[in-house]
């Protein structure tokens, strides 16, 4: 097991929208609006002593973590095609 001192919370994964074609309001709602619903969410960790991003699925009420895994891979684990 690793110490939490090790890693980094990276934000909620959520698709950004095309900077060149939104308009300002929905551009400064996706920079400064996040969803604050308890539950799973999607999120960006990151392992500082290795520089290393990666996705984890969390459940925010009870702080499990329920699936970790590198971007491009699928749910089980292998790389996605």
């Amino acid at each position: 097991m690793r110490p939490i001192s090790e890693f980094a919370y990276g934000g909620e994964v959520r698709p950004m929208p095309d900077p060149q074609s939104v308009d300002d309001d929905a551009w400064a709602d996706y920079v400064f609006n996040r969803n604050g619903a308890a539950g799973v969410k999607q999120e960006w960790w990151c392992h500082t002593p290795s520089n290393t991003w990666f996705l984890v699925d969390r459940n925010t009420t009870t702080d499990e973590i329920l699936r970790t895994y590198l971007l491009g891979e699928n749910q089980c684990g292998e790389e996605a095609v």
